[in-house]
C-alpha cells in the first residue's frame, strides 16, 4: 500500500482512491484483467500505446496495493499470469460505470 495513504486526512477518501488508481493505465489494466487472467504478452498486445516497461511498473504497483495477483509457474520457459484479487474485483462495477460514462461522454462531445 502507498505509505502516503495513511497520511491523508480521514475525509480524503477520493484522494486515497486516486493515489491507488490514478494515472493513465491502472484502470485500463484492471479493466482487461477483470475479463480474466492474462499473461504479460497477452495484456501488452491488447493495450496499444503502453510500453513494456510502463506495463511492468503499473502491474507491480497494482500488485503492491493488493489489486492484482502475480502467479509464477515453475516451468521452462517461465510462465507468469496476472489476475485481479478480491480487492481488485470490488472495482468491477466502478470500471463498468466508468466505461459506460466514457462512451456517453465521447458520444456527447463528438456528435456525428
Amino acid at each position: 500500500m502507498h505509505p502516503r495513504i495513511n497520511e491523508l486526512a480521514e475525509e480524503c477518501t477520493v484522494e486515497a482512491a486516486m493515489e491507488v488508481l490514478g494515472g493513465k493505465w491502472k484502470l485500463v489494466i484492471l479493466r482487461h484483467l477483470l475479463l480474466g487472467t492474462q499473461r504479460f504478452g497477452e495484456l501488452h498486445r491488447t493495450m496499444s500505446g503502453i510500453t513494456p516497461r510502463m506495463l511492468t511498473r503499473q502491474l507491480r504497483e497494482l500488485e503492491t496495493d493488493g489489486l492484482v495477483l502475480r502467479t509464477v509457474y515453475a516451468q521452462v520457459p517461465p510462465k507468469v499470469e496476472y489476475s485481479v484479487t478480491e480487492i481488485g474485483e470490488s472495482l468491477h462495477d466502478i470500471a463498468d460505470r466508468l466505461q459506460a460514462w466514457g462512451r456517453w461522454y465521447r458520444d456527447r462531445t463528438n456528435p456525428q
